[in-house]
């Protein structure tokens, strides 16, 4: 009677060593991204800094997770020599999946909306990606597993393995960088970290960092119109859907597997036209073009430094710069696409300008 089964394959174990080690000469190669200040005035006592994700190779804070769901994938055994990448996403995800997939060697399908915008479209075809695009948002998981299981690829799965793929101790994430950025500064242990959520990856980074770590910041996830995150989060029932969101990369139309609502602080829903009007107010002030998401980030930023005004509270806040606003050249950044939608930015863009003046956001907005 055999009692051994041997399945090793040195020919395989040879070519997932390689290519881990591609993937991580790559993040060797990558100097760490900035932290930037935005200025405000000084007598207000409270310090903001914009991580400036946008500077990855592939252009978005994204880039961090294709890298970990790669190694992760490699490490699994799930990625071979050969095996074509599936992977479900808005867009940026799929981007920088397409950077790594190129660089092993691997085919790579991206499924989409058919309203993900034309850039990044273009992106992903630029790095050999093949984007597949499909009507309904919330069919590209159910397309995603019939395309890996037509073609014997694997479904990369963001949604899923974004919380477990990266190590939330540290291994330079996210959360770890923020942190040592900041250890010079006068206030090092910031008071709030604002980030969206898309997959809920970065908010279970950062929620998980900073418990384990034992600092006292707060984690605020802001959220937008449409997305079914922020519902679910105000009444704990997390089976909800919604019918998704507008603001590309995050808001989802139902709550993710990677979502972790136990190591969230607050979140803010933030009215899309919002979202765009801060998008541009960013720029103006730093001359940094941003994309829609890091509007939605800089909305909840407002609203929080005028509360901690308003209680006289002092210290620093941390939000991202997650993408580029060159992606969105013919979306949030086209006055007539937005007319289109009936999003009308001026007033709360008018708000911006005088929180910046003032540090005061009304309630109703």
């Amino acid at each position: 009677m055999n009692r051994i089964v041997d399945r090793c394959d040195p020919a395989c174990r040879a070519w997932i060593a390689e290519a881990i080690r591609i993937v991580e000469a790559d993040a060797n190669r990558s100097a760490d991204t900035h932290l930037h200040v935005f200025p405000l005035p000084p007598e207000w006592g409270i310090d903001l800094y914009l991580k400036d994700e946008s500077v990855h190779p592939t252009g978005s804070l994204k880039h961090r997770l294709a890298r970990s769901l790669f190694l992760y994938g490699l490490a699994n055994g799930w990625i071979r020599e050969g095996t074509t990448i599936i992977e479900a996403s808005s867009g940026s995800t799929a981007v920088s999946e397409a950077y790594f997939a190129r660089m092993l060697g691997l085919p790579f399908v991206a499924v989409m909306p058919a309203s993900t915008s034309p850039e990044k479209i273009e992106l992903i075809e630029f790095y050999g990606g093949r984007p597949h695009l499909v009507d309904d948002p919330t069919a590209i998981y159910d397309e995603s597993r019939r395309l890996a299981a037509e073609c014997g690829g694997h479904f990369m799965d963001q949604f899923t393995y974004a919380e477990r793929a990266t190590d939330w101790r540290g291994n330079n994430n996210i959360a770890e960088s923020i942190f040592e950025q900041l250890r010079l500064e006068r206030y090092p242990e910031p008071a709030w970290v604002v980030v969206g959520a898309g997959t809920g990856g970065t908010s279970a980074t950062l929620g998980r960092y900073v418990r384990y770590r034992r600092f006292q910041t707060r984690v605020a996830v802001v959220d937008p119109e449409g997305s079914a995150f922020f519902d679910a989060f105000a009444h704990e029932q997390f089976d909800r859907t919604a019918k998704g969101s507008r603001i590309e990369g995050i808001g989802r139309p139902r709550v993710e597997p990677s979502f972790l609502p136990t190591v969230i602080d607050r979140m803010v829903r933030v009215p899309d036209a919002a979202s765009v009007a801060a998008m541009r107010w960013t720029t103006e002030v730093t001359g940094r073009s941003v994309g829609g998401s890091t509007g939605t980030n800089m909305w909840g930023v407002a609203h929080l430094i005028a509360e901690m005004r308003r209680t006289g509270q002092r210290g620093s806040v941390v939000t991202l710069i997650c993408d580029g606003g060159e992606r969105y050249a013919h979306t949030y950044l086209s006055d007539a696409w937005l007319a289109e939608q009936g999003w009308e930015v001026g007033p709360y863009l008018e708000t911006l300008r005088a929180f910046h003046k003032t540090g005061d956001m009304p309630a109703e907005f």
